[in-house]
């Protein structure tokens, strides 16, 4: 699998448009940006979508507004928050399918009894936080709180705002239940939301490969109705009577791939995503040869955004899964064979991009007592990262430079993901700090480094 260069400059970023982490190769990188390299011809999409990377320069300095209040307080020693942190990823480290991996939950307790701050940062979705929250609570034993919590499609929400807000446009989102995906959406606050279901049961003809009842059970009357005149455009002014589509979501891992394949191709294909349009500037010609990418997705057709980019993940089957990832090299290759080896212009947030932890980094650093920082005037000196990954987790911590010079600390767990077996050598920014047998051998190793052996009543974590 090829390898993917690392870009080295901040300067010329621009939301978060990035390309597949399939690999990285074996780089070394001491401060990874972006996450990947992306092209740059992607500015059109960053443009109307406001990414949150150039949302969170703005509003630097603001309190982190996360679409949902905290439900509890966590923490009961009365003890002072310290200076370092944790994050911990969920699946292969905290739970195995809904079982708790032995250990995790002692750790959580103990943490949350000495007010040692930690989040769960997970690729995972496909739930409201306060819906997610709840179920780890009930899994895991322990007391936890939305702001506890950041799960791959949480920083979607800071596209509600700033002037290129998605806030009151057409946005089409998918994932594992397209309902559920929609009622995320709409909690989060965007207000005009579809599914692939909602087009399906509009013309059944766009896909025709299964009976209608398959995908129109549960669907909504779409706002618009689809434009459907053969041929080239003949009259733009007809055009905002149907229906447009401004940007693209992938919630989470899809079920229907083709369906969504279908679709999403369609949108990536229209002009200024009117869906059943052909841009005129999609094949080469002496007109659009100049243009960026050879005239593909160069005609104001909607972003498209992906929650996360795992290609594997930890599951009940004893071998690693297809995750997101799968789904969106699918969506690429195929993009590839329609337009002769075009790039997909598309943003990738989640592990390991830069714009989740930097969102992890402003979630922790606001859970100092009464509202103030972590660690007191010194602020959050150091987050351990402690996750199963290497290339979404220990990547992601790796390549990570914290504005407010935080230091990130991968630590790499044998209960996921990974093994020495089928992983392959650990090298470059896939390279961990430490390997640990657990999520209670990492918490030790850390909380030795920290000097932080004993909690509050003198006990250690055993």
């Amino acid at each position: 699998m090829a390898s993917v260069a690392l870009p080295i400059s901040r300067a010329s970023l621009r939301g978060l448009a990035m390309s597949l982490p399939l690999r990285l190769g074996a780089v070394s990188s001491p401060c990874l940006t972006s996450g990947l390299r992306f092209s740059s011809s992607f500015v059109a999409g960053a443009r109307r979508a406001r990414a949150p990377a150039e949302l969170a320069r703005r509003q630097r300095g603001t309190a982190l507004t996360r679409g949902f209040k905290n439900d509890v307080r966590v923490g009961r020693s009365g003890r002072e928050s310290p200076s370092f942190a944790f994050a911990f990823d969920i699946d292969g480290v905290l739970l195995h399918v809904a079982k708790p991996i032995p250990g995790a939950t002692k750790v959580l307790k103990f943490l949350n009894d000495d007010n040692i701050p930690f989040i769960l940062l997970t690729n995972g979705g496909g739930k409201h936080e306060t819906e997610r929250v709840k179920d780890l609570e009930a899994r895991l034993g322990v007391q936890l709180s939305t702001d506890n919590f950041v799960q791959s499609h949480t920083p979607f929400q800071e596209l509600l705002e700033g002037p290129n807000s998605l806030r009151d446009k057409t946005v089409l989102v998918t994932g594992s239940d397209y309902e559920k995906c929609r009622t995320i959406f709409k909690e989060y606050g965007f207000q005009n939301v579809i599914t692939p279901a909602d087009i399906y049961a509009a013309d059944p003809t766009i896909f025709p490969f299964q009976a209608p009842s398959s995908y129109t059970t549960p669907s909504q009357p779409l706002p618009k109705p689809l434009y459907s005149h053969p041929g080239p455009i003949t009259n733009p002014a007809t055009l905002p009577s149907h229906l447009k589509i401004d940007a693209i979501f992938v919630l989470n891992d899809p079920r229907d791939w083709a369906l969504d394949l279908q679709i999403i191709t369609d949108l990536l294909l229209s002009h200024a995503g009117y869906l059943g349009t052909y841009s005129p500037l999609n094949h080469p010609t002496p007109t659009t040869r100049d243009h960026p990418n050879g005239g593909w997705q160069n005609d104001s057709q909607p972003p498209l955004y992906f929650s996360n980019a795992d290609l594997l993940w930890s599951a009940g089957y004893h071998l690693p899964r297809l995750g997101q990832g799968a789904f969106q090299a699918a969506v690429a290759g195929l993009w590839r064979r329609i337009t002769g080896g075009a790039e997909l212009r598309r943003v990738s947030i989640g592990k390991p991009y830069r714009e989740t932890y930097r969102w992890a980094e402003r979630v922790l650093t606001s859970m100092g007592d009464g509202g103030g920082r972590i660690g007191g005037v010194g602020g959050l000196r150091r987050v351990y990262m402690v996750g199963d990954n290497p290339e979404s987790d220990i990547a992601g911590a790796n390549g990570y430079c914290s504005e407010e010079g935080t230091e990130w600390v991968s630590v790499l767990v044998r209960t996921g993901v990974w093994s020495a077996e089928r992983g392959g050598k650990l090298e470059g920014v896939f390279e961990p700090k430490v390997v640990v047998d657990d999520v209670m051998g990492a918490v030790k190793w850390a909380l030795k480094k920290e000097g932080w052996e004993k909690g509050a009543a003198g006990e250690e974590l055993e």
